[in-house]
């Protein structure tokens, strides 16, 4: 059986499409066009399904805040720039013993006792400046079902006086066992 070779005409049809009634050309035009949107769907299906859970859900948590500050030891709280998840009294404690080390900064908490039944405190220090005006904030928090994210930026940049300081921002969230990223 041999196969007919299908040649392009001048006007851009192949030999067997000339040949056909105009009733034939639309169905086999409108055809093309079906498949070609069908084709178009489906590559596009692929591509949005194949990301990485770009699009989950994420939801606003609602934060308290406990403390934003500076440390004024200069480095005398052993503290280093770091960022904290504590979820249980003696973690806590701990830690506001180090931030009293030098001046009782905790009076000035807005509280010092939690819940950690129902919340967790999100602690965030940066590292000593060798001049005041700085300060870390911690401006949004979200969630999704596998993870809480803490965003975290630098309001003030500095150079106001010329005390050392160590700014630090704590806040308190509902409870979860999520990991808590820090960005």
């Amino acid at each position: 059986m041999k196969r007919a070779r299908q040649v392009l005409t001048n006007n851009g049809m192949t030999n067997s499409e000339q040949h056909m009634t105009p009733i034939k050309k639309y169905r086999f035009s409108h055809m093309k066009t079906k498949i070609s949107i069908v084709l178009m769907t489906i590559i596009i299906g692929l591509m949005t399904s194949c990301s990485e859970n770009d699009d989950e859900l994420y939801y606003s948590v609602n934060f308290t805040l406990i403390a934003q500050d500076n440390l004024y030891g200069a480095g005398e709280e052993n503290i280093d720039q770091q960022n904290l998840r504590i979820s249980d009294s003696n973690s806590w404690n701990e830690l506001m013993d180090k931030m009293n080390t030098v001046n009782n900064v905790c009076d000035n908490f807005t509280e010092t006792t939690i819940d950690f039944g129902n919340f967790i405190i999100i602690a965030v220090f940066d590292n000593i400046k060798s001049h005041g005006g700085h300060s870390i904030d911690i401006t949004k928090i979200i969630e999704n079902e596998n993870k809480t994210i803490t965003t975290i930026d630098n309001v003030l940049k500095g150079n106001a006086t010329t005390v050392m300081t160590q700014p630090f921002h704590i806040v308190k969230i509902p409870k979860t066992d999520k990991s808590v990223i820090f960005e």
